[in-house]
C-alpha cells in the first residue's frame, strides 16, 4: 500500500486541514499519516482561534513517521508562523521526502487568516524552494508574486514568478476567477490548463486542502505530475458537485463521493 503524510493544521469541523487530507488519502486507497502543526477551532463560517504546536513536537511527529513508515508523498498545509516553517523546513531538508506538495494556506474559506502576514517571506525563503509542486489559489499567489491577478495571462505570469522562487512546479488554482474554474500548471517547460465547469454552490470548505492532498495521493500512486493534477481536478470537481450541504456557512465537500 502506498503512503502519504500531511503536515498541516487541524479542522475540528472535519472539512479542511489534516482531516480533509486523511479522508482524501483514504478515498484514493493511500494510507494517510499526519503531523499536526496547529490546532484550529473553526467551523463552516468562522475561525474562532488556533494554537500552534511547539516546533519541537512538530519535528518529533515528522521524525516518528519517517523512521517507521516513510511516505511515498508528503503534503504541507497550514504553517502559521516563521517558527513553524523553520521547524518543518529543517526536517524536510534533512529527510528529503519524495513528491513534496505544498499548499500555502493563508486564509480559511471564510476569509479568516491562518498565516501571520509577516510569515509570507519565510514561506518563500524556507518552504517554497523545497517543493516539488506548490498549489496557491489566486489571493495566495497575489501575495507571493506581488501582483494583481485578473485572468489567465496574469495567472501565467504569477506562476512564472513563483517558479523562480525555487520550486519545481506551480499549480495556480483559478477558482477565484469568474467563469469556468481553470487551474494552470507551470513546470518551467510550458503551461498546462485544467478547466472544469463552475459548480453553483457555497459549499467549498476545504477545497484547497483536498485538491493538494489529492495531487499528493496520485503522485504517491505513481502518476506523473500532469496526470496527478488532472486526476485531482476531476476528484475535487466531483467532490464539490456532490457536497452534502452541511453547516451554516461554506460547507465541506464530499470526500468519499465515489463510495456508497
Amino acid at each position: 500500500m502506498k503512503t502519504a503524510l500531511s503536515i498541516a493544521g487541524s479542522d475540528c469541523s472535519g472539512g479542511a486541514g489534516i482531516q480533509a487530507d486523511l479522508k482524501t488519502f483514504s478515498a484514493h486507497g493511500v494510507f494517510g499519516m499526519s503531523a499536526v502543526t496547529s490546532i484550529v477551532a473553526e467551523n463552516t463560517f468562522t475561525v474562532v482561534e488556533y494554537q500552534d504546536a511547539r516546533p519541537d513536537i512538530i519535528e518529533k511527529q515528522i521524525d516518528a513517521v519517517f523512521e517507521d513508515i516513510p511516505p511515498d508523498a508528503t503534503k504541507v498545509g497550514m504553517l502559521s508562523c516563521a517558527a513553524t516553517m523553520d521547524a518543518v523546513a529543517g526536517r524536510l531538508r534533512e529527510l528529503r521526502p519524495r513528491n513534496l506538495v505544498v499548499d500555502p494556506v493563508m486564509y480559511a474559506k471564510n476569509g479568516c487568516a491562518l498565516m501571520e502576514p509577516s510569515a509570507v517571506s519565510a514561506l518563500i525563503s524556507m518552504i517554497v524552494p523545497l517543493a516539488d509542486v506548490i498549489t496557491p489559489n489566486i489571493p495566495e499567489a497575489e501575495k507571493m508574486a506581488g501582483m494583481e491577478i485578473k485572468g489567465l495571462g496574469d495567472m501565467r505570469e504569477a506562476a512564472r514568478r513563483i517558479l523562480a522562487m525555487g520550486c519545481r512546479a506551480v499549480v495556480l488554482k483559478g477558482g477565484h476567477n469568474e467563469g469556468d474554474a481553470i487551474d494552470v500548471l507551470h513546470d518551467g517547460g510550458g503551461f498546462f490548463e485544467f478547466p472544469a465547469p463552475r459548480v453553483d454552490t457555497k459549499h467549498t470548505h476545504g477545497t484547497g486542502c483536498t485538491f493538494s492532498s489529492a495531487i499528493a495521493a496520485n503522485l504517491a500512486l505513481g502518476f506523473s505530475l500532469n496526470d496527478a493534477v488532472g486526476r485531482a481536478k476531476a476528484y475535487i470537481s466531483a467532490a464539490i458537485a456532490s457536497a452534502p450541504g452541511l453547516g451554516k456557512g461554506s460547507g465541506p465537500v464530499h470526500h468519499f463521493h465515489g463510495m456508497r
